[in-house]
């Protein structure tokens, strides 16, 4: 029954061999798992996907294939799921009463959460004190508040200055295919070409201008290959708001992929710190020092941020501003480092362009990059590699 799975697996253009595909059959014959569709899971994905890379579309086929085996719970044992009984917890405000709650500052905000660990004993909800669900306390998560730090659970307000928990991305597919050509071909307008290298590539018109000079004796010419010698570095804000984003990014990441060979990226959330990454699952094993980045490369690389800008302007503004931990400087000391070791740069914002004037955090960043900051549309894209042509 598990040759269409095979199939599905190759038409989501996972790399899958009939060997790997035998290898999962001869496990499950010899019972090394239990009966489990999440232990199947992991047997597939151990035995089948060779890369990381992989992943995120070994994910969605084996969802799109296995979707519907397992109910969403357990309607024999009378279990309602949790997520109903917070959501039952929510209290939807009037926009008078979200105004007339208090905002604490960064640093009150931190200090009454130290002392709140401090007294705290019991679980709470929907109240506007405690560490609890609902409500409009400013910590925990599912209530509403204008400056929080969540605390689990996922984000619903978009409002939290600090996020109280380990979190895990995904990488970029850069192997993913584009439904349009239209993002390469306004990546195009950034290129320069040059012919530096090993001679590899038949020259016709010499070749003809050799061979008439020579009374019609066949003269060869080569000459190298012509590259585009625009040099990239691509900076991409994941996770959190960002996937809201996912499908748009994936597509402008693959195309700059396959555009600029020059290209080098790296990963930061919300804002640049002191440090970047290049690996999701890794990124905190594996970190690139800010300072060795921004020394690596010459001042005529471009450089592109690919992110929302949306955000706490706490993280950009205050140290120790980032939602996941302490950082010495504020990421605006950062931004504009970059722009002074690169002074050709561009921001790409995949959030809609009207819904701008309702982020304080992209009123911030736009005045940090000059009002470099284009939205992830054909125009926008055409006019950032206009610029960055200069």
């Amino acid at each position: 029954m598990l040759i269409d799975f095979f199939f599905a697996l190759r038409n989501a253009k996972v790399p899958v061999s009939i060997k790997e595909f035998l290898t999962l059959l001869e496990a499950l014959e010899k019972a090394v798992i239990a009966p489990s569709l999440d232990e199947f899971y992991y047997l597939a994905r151990l035995t089948l996907v060779k890369d990381e890379a992989h992943f995120d579309k070994f994910d969605r086929a084996f969802g799109s294939y296995f979707k519907g085996i397992e109910a969403v719970f357990d309607t024999a044992k009378g279990e309602i799921p949790l997520d109903w009984l917070i959501k039952r917890m929510e209290r939807e405000l009037t926009p008078g009463q979200k105004a007339a709650l208090e905002k604490f500052g960064y640093d009150k905000l931190m200090d009454r959460l130290n002392e709140l660990l401090k007294e705290q004993k019991e679980r709470h909800e929907g109240g506007s004190k405690w560490i609890g669900t609902g409500g409009t306390s400013p910590f925990g998560h599912g209530g509403t508040n204008p400056e929080g730090i969540r605390i689990g659970g996922a984000g619903r307000n978009r409002t939290a200055v600090k996020v109280w928990e380990q979190r895990s991305y995904k990488d970029y597919d850069d192997e993913r295919e584009l439904g349009t050509r239209n993002i390469k071909v306004a990546l195009r307008r950034l290129r320069r070409f040059a012919r530096t290298g090993a001679l590899d590539e038949f020259a016709l018109d010499e070749t003809v201008r050799a061979t008439a000079s020579n009374a019609g004796y066949l003269d060869i010419k080569m000459q190298p290959e012509r590259k585009n010698r625009i040099k990239v570095v691509m900076l991409l804000d994941v996770g959190g708001t960002m996937d809201d984003h996912i499908e748009r990014t994936q597509e402008l990441f693959s195309a700059a992929k396959s555009e600029f060979k020059n290209m080098e990226f790296y990963y930061f959330h919300n804002c640049v710190y002191d440090y970047l990454w290049k690996n999701n699952r890794r990124r905190h094993a594996e970190r690139f020092d800010t300072w060795d980045v921004l020394r690596k490369y010459p001042p005529d690389t471009r450089l592109i941020f690919v992110g929302d800008a949306t955000m706490s302007p706490y993280e950009v503004l205050a140290p120790g501003g980032s939602v996941e931990y302490n950082n010495e400087e504020a990421g605006a000391e950062w931004l504009a480092r970059f722009c002074r070791a690169f002074p050709k740069f561009a921001w790409l914002n995949p959030e809609p362009e009207h819904l701008w004037q309702y982020r304080q955090s992209i009123a911030v960043i736009r005045q940090i990059m000059n009002n470099r900051m284009f939205p992830v549309t054909l125009e926008g894209l055409e006019r950032a590699m206009r610029l960055l042509s200069k």
